[in-house]
């Protein structure tokens, strides 16, 4: 079964490619594949929901349904909350901008959007509230002050960690999507 929310678009092997290949821009799509401690967590939660799924299989053998419906239902609740890790992330169309976090997805149009650059400033490691420096994308909107407005991309988040290079790919690519829809 395909799972399109964990590839990306667009291959980066010829160096020669156009940065904005696609079909329909109007689809909603990332610029970037999820990174290896994405996958991994979203595995490990995963892994907990089989055990889960598991108990109310065998909590409704022994003979309590109501108590199986409730373990049944943490399950998928797990499971849901692992598909939701995955589809975190920035996402680009022709339309604007999304950034897609774990409760919340904010969607800017691009005529909303002044600029979206690679800036050098504190970030925080993996969302946790420890910051380290390094490098943030950066989203400069017309209704909103540049500080009030968290960064895209980090280098040191579930996606890029370890990844200096996946990170430069994905903050151009999203800077040149946002070049493009300045220009059209």
């Amino acid at each position: 079964m395909p799972l399109p929310f964990l590839t990306a678009d667009r291959t980066f092997d010829s160096a020669a490619e156009s940065a904005l290949p696609y079909d329909d821009p109007d689809r909603w799509r990332r610029p970037y594949r999820p990174g290896p401690w994405r996958v991994g967590v979203a595995a490990l939660v995963l892994l907990l929901a089989s055990f889960v799924l598991f108990a109310a299989v065998l909590t409704a053998l022994t003979g309590s349904p109501p108590t199986s419906a409730v373990v049944l239902g943490v399950g998928l609740a797990i499971v849901a909350g692992a598909l939701r890790l995955l589809r975190m992330g920035v996402w680009v169309s022709g339309r604007g901008l999304r950034s897609t976090g774990f409760l919340v997805t904010r969607t800017v149009p691009w005529a909303r959007v002044v600029s979206v650059r690679t800036v050098q400033q504190p970030v925080r490691w993996l969302g946790l509230p420890r910051t380290v420096q390094g490098q943030a994308l950066a989203l400069v909107r017309k209704d909103r002050p540049a500080d009030d407005t968290p960064p895209l991309l980090t280098t040191h988040s579930l996606d890029f960690l370890g990844r200096p290079v996946a990170f430069d790919r994905a903050a151009d690519t999203v800077e040149a999507w946002a070049a493009e829809n300045h220009r059209g």
